[in-house]
């Protein structure tokens, strides 16, 4: 594995955090993305609020509204794979709307940002991250993923 190492990384102004997820699981489910996924290739994942999201959504796609997950790939050939940003709002109500768990909504989050990180497209790719994503999120034991949630 590169020297760098994934990093989970949790904005303190978000309300709820820290009590609703353990950060330990959070991380040991990145670090496992990093090992099985990503092939050793580490990654940052930021957990914030919707109003970050939103500016980050504005300012890199500009489109002007929060948004559940943003990858940002570092477009590297080796080393660091890139960003993740997930908004801890908006995984809160997809995991009341879904009936599961606020933490496992963050997995699926953090999965399908990866598989953004790898170059995957579910608007481009004819299925390829569908298939990924359903071939992971069956591995990891989780729940229906975005990409499911959107084509059925």
């Amino acid at each position: 594995m590169p020297a760098e190492q994934t990093t989970l990384l949790f904005h303190s102004n978000t309300p709820g955090l820290s009590r609703a997820f353990s950060r330990r699981k959070a991380l040991a489910f990145a670090k496992r993305l990093a090992t099985e996924v990503t092939h050793g290739r580490p990654f940052t994942c930021l957990i914030t609020s919707d109003q970050e999201l939103r500016r980050l959504n504005r300012d890199f796609r500009k489109k002007d509204y929060p948004t559940d997950v943003l990858s940002f790939s570092s477009r590297q050939t080796l080393g660091f794979l890139g960003d993740i940003a997930i908004s801890f709002p908006h995984a809160q109500r997809q995991a009341a709307e879904y009936g599961h768990p606020v933490g496992q909504e963050i997995e699926i989050l953090m999965l399908h940002g990866v598989l953004h990180l790898l170059g995957l497209d579910h608007e481009t790719d004819g299925g390829r991250m569908a298939r990924a994503e359903n071939k992971w999120r069956t591995a990891f034991g989780l729940p229906r993923g975005l990409i499911g949630r959107v084509s059925s």
